[in-house]
């Protein structure tokens, strides 16, 4: 088989890991396989490099940072290399450019327009492992860009579409997705497979093992997944086009990096909330949950949820979109959390909101906002309240067993 491998910035955090790293990769190659490799940057070493930009210049300019961040996966790349040429094995590193990935120009959260992989297409026919610097590519000017924190999974996925590769394999610290986050909820438990649908409203809620547009791209073309650890042998996680399974709940998620924003007494009036949005949007800032009060006296509240990372932003943009529609007041919470369940047959199963919104009640956490999808139920509750919360839901719907509940009869 032809078989892209990812390994993420635990597993190649040291010299020693690189090297366990390596055996793999000679490994597969032994077994007949061939191999392209994606890595991220070394442990903790993308952090460390934002601060060493936060300490050059505190406004961080997109393009610069894009040019500094993309180093940290490149330096990976040479020394992986170096210790599979050590170990007999020819391999060649390769930068996001060199790969042939073509990305929009949005710095920081680039979007692969198209990939051109002729040079390691040509690598692979020689017999060679091409190691891939994750995380990057270039925009039609040149210019070096970066994909968005987890980017490396979405180089993977991406070469592992262009090439036409059996599989691609996701390597990181945990043994594949689990029903919860097993640091959280202790009998957590790994799933043998879930759909792509699934896993991109896992992503997206919290779970952190795949990012969300890498998820999205696998589901668009096609690409088989496996999410796997690095440190033991089991299989993992296949990430399939339907969980034949249905259950009524796959899996828990919680997110606590998020920010509540509200804009209170707004005009109850066509294109109020477009104008609000629209300016979200130009900035590039995803924009989670919303919800919009009952009108009252002509007016409204809207209150929508942002990442972490967007709130300066987005408090920045709120704050002149309250001046201009002549609103009351401007409300942000960084003291909320979301939490989730998601599940490929909740459609149709209406208890399953039942018993959601039971379990937080009988944990004593109050709602703030609610969310939903067709595969989906997620809620706004209390940061301090969001363990508590996480653990009452994956005990109600029973996820600590071999396998998630499936039995349409007792999901209500």
């Amino acid at each position: 088989m032809l078989v892209v491998q990812k390994f993420g910035g635990s597993s190649v955090s040291t010299i020693g890991h690189i090297e366990r790293v390596a055996a793999k990769i000679k490994q597969a190659g032994a077994d007949g396989h061939r191999v392209v490799v994606v890595v991220s940057a070394m442990g903790d070493s993308t952090d460390d490099l934002v601060s060493l930009a936060k300490a050059a210049n505190p406004d961080l300019p997109s393009r610069e940072m894009d040019a500094l961040l993309a180093t940290g996966e490149i330096q990976t790349t040479a020394l992986l290399a170096m210790v599979l040429l050590r170990m007999g094995v020819l391999a060649k590193s390769f930068t996001g450019r060199d790969a042939g990935i073509l990305t929009d120009h949005h710095h920081r959260r680039a979007h692969i327009l198209s990939v051109d992989a002729s040079r390691l297409q040509r690598a692979i026919e020689e017999g060679i492992v091409p190691v891939v610097a994750g995380f990057q590519g270039v925009d039609e000017a040149g210019n070096v860009t970066t994909l968005g924190r987890g980017g490396s999974d979405l180089t993977a996925i991406a070469l592992a579409s262009a090439l036409k590769a059996d599989r691609c394999e996701i390597f990181s610290d945990v043994a594949g997705v689990f029903t919860a986050d097993p640091r959280i909820v202790s009998d957590a438990v790994p799933l043998d497979h879930l759909s792509y649908d699934e896993m991109v409203e896992l992503a997206s809620q919290g779970a952190q093992v795949l990012q969300t547009k890498a998820v999205e791209y696998a589901r668009s073309n096609q690409v088989v997944i496996y999410a796997r650890s690095t440190f033991h042998e089991a299989q993992g996680t296949r990430i399939v086009a339907k969980n034949l399974d249905n259950p009524s709940v796959t899996a828990v998620a919680v997110a606590k990096k998020i920010v509540k924003i509200g804009l209170v007494g707004v005009p109850d009036a066509p294109g109020v909330a477009a104008h609000l949005f629209s300016r979200l949007a130009e900035k590039s800032i995803d924009v989670d949950l919303v919800i919009q009060s009952l009108s009252h006296d002509r007016l409204n509240d809207i209150a929508f949820t942002v990442s972490e990372e967007d709130l300066e932003k987005a408090q920045h943009i709120a704050q002149m979109a309250l001046v201009e529609l002549h609103g009351a007041d401007l409300i942000v919470d960084a003291n909320v959390s979301k939490v989730s369940a998601v599940g490929s047959g909740m459609l149709g199963r209406p208890g399953v909101a039942a018993r959601f919104f039971q379990a937080l009640a009988d944990a004593e956490v109050n709602i703030q906002m609610i969310g939903t999808s067709e595969i989906k139920i997620s809620c706004i509750v209390a940061r301090n309240d969001a363990e508590r919360a996480i653990n009452a839901l994956h005990q109600a719907f029973a996820l600590g067993r071999a396998k998630p509940e499936s039995n349409p009869s007792t999901a209500n």
